[in-house]
């Protein structure tokens, strides 16, 4: 469908989150700050996973496709805010926010895909470990993931296509810091209850769905894990899906906070507050939560900045001037 409206409307206002032309440098600061140790923090995942042939798994193939995601999810969003602060500019396009919101509920989908992917991955670690590497093989992970972009992108491309249908009567103000597909709803003039239906029940089934697999997994986890005698077994079986379930919790309980007490205050800011929680804070903790409890991840990090270390001598002037 071309993206364009029957109401001649061409530019949204995000208002993000505060009028203060003095709090604008802090906001700046503090946000480039997060979303440059989201970037590179993710980068260090990816390089560690990539370079150490040890982490060649399964586990770490999907923690590298979501490090990944989280580097889009942050840079759909971030980088136009810090945009828009620097310029002393709140104008989005049509066309620009309609491809933000793709983009954003694609990576956010892709996120909630592949956290269910990785707990089914533990799932088999844990409850059917002799048999791990030959269900868990390198076609079904490929296959998995592949299968979590089509569901992404198809899901997107479903809400992205409904609020096309929609029309805007007035100059519209999103209080929000990037085109969030609840707030485009509630300032379109056309909004019928069908199309809320048909967005909302999508929604609810590709969140709910991966949400109650995950629950599903971690139920058969906590059993094999009461079946296991010694405490040391228990302890080593638990700690291998620990980080994996601090994620899990993390994105969950922030996201599903967020709508819960919007739709119970019913302030817009507030919202906006709150959604920072899942789409800056999560991403950017999700490399510390891996590395920190994770002794392959930091032994590959430490390989990794060892490297560069000794590339930036290599290429430094005094040792040059020592070679000839």
């Amino acid at each position: 469908m071309d993206p364009r409206n029957n109401t001649g409307i061409s530019v949204f206002q995000l208002l993000g989150f505060s009028e203060g032309p003095e709090l604008q440098p802090l906001i700046f600061g503090l946000f480039l700050l997060m979303y440059l140790i989201t970037v590179f923090g993710n980068l260090l995942i990816i390089l560690a996973v990539s370079s150490d042939s040890h982490l060649h798994t399964p586990m770490y193939f999907f923690l590298a496709n979501l490090s990944f995601v989280d580097i889009c999810f942050t840079s759909t969003t971030i980088p136009k805010m810090l945009w828009n602060i620097q310029t002393q500019s709140k104008v989005i396009t049509y066309k620009g926010c309609l491809i933000q919101m793709y983009f954003f509920i694609l990576f956010a989908g892709l996120d909630v895909f592949l956290l269910t992917v990785m707990a089914y991955d533990r799932f088999v670690a844990i409850c059917h470990p002799l048999h791990y590497m030959v269900i868990m093989n390198p076609r079904l992970c490929g296959l998995l993931v592949l299968v979590s972009w089509i569901m992404s992108v198809l899901h997107s491309m479903l809400q992205t296509s409904m609020v096309l249908r929609l029309s805007f009567c007035t100059e519209v103000e999103i209080p929000h810091f990037f085109c969030e597909l609840n707030q485009m709803i509630q300032h379109a003039c056309s909004a019928n209850f069908l199309s809320n239906i048909v967005l909302y029940f999508a929604a609810m089934l590709l969140v709910g769905g991966p949400f109650i697999g995950i629950l599903y997994s971690y139920s058969k986890i906590v059993s094999s894990i009461r079946g296991i005698s010694s405490a040391q077994g228990k302890y080593k079986a638990f700690s291998t899906c620990a980080s994996h379930l601090s994620v899990v919790s993390l994105f969950y309980c922030t996201s599903l906070g967020v709508y819960f007490s919007s739709a119970a205050i019913q302030s817009s800011h507030t919202s906006a507050v709150a959604s920072v929680m899942y789409t800056v804070v999560t991403p950017m903790l999700n490399p510390f939560i891996y590395s920190l409890r994770n002794k392959d991840i930091k032994e590959a990090l430490r390989i990794v900045l060892i490297s560069v270390d000794l590339l930036k001598s290599l290429e430094s002037p005094m040792f040059q001037l020592r070679g000839l």
